[in-house]
């Protein structure tokens, strides 16, 4: 099968909109192998690195 992956870019929000963020990231995380919010990591896209953290957790190679 495949593996899916969600890489968010976003930040940390306190106003009263991020209830409707948090609630989206956890809906989608039912539907997808990973969820991963660029504001937990401390990287952002386009950096590689961020690329590169997501096919570790995938354990994925760029080619598949």
């Amino acid at each position: 099968g495949f593996k899916t992956c969600v890489l968010t870019n976003n930040w940390v929000d306190d106003s009263a909109g991020r209830l409707f963020t948090a609630t989206l990231m956890n809906m989608l995380r039912r539907h997808f192998d990973l969820v991963i919010e660029s504001c937990r990591l401390g990287l952002q896209k386009p950096d590689p690195q961020i690329y590169s953290y997501v096919l570790d957790a995938l354990q994925a190679k760029p080619q598949e």
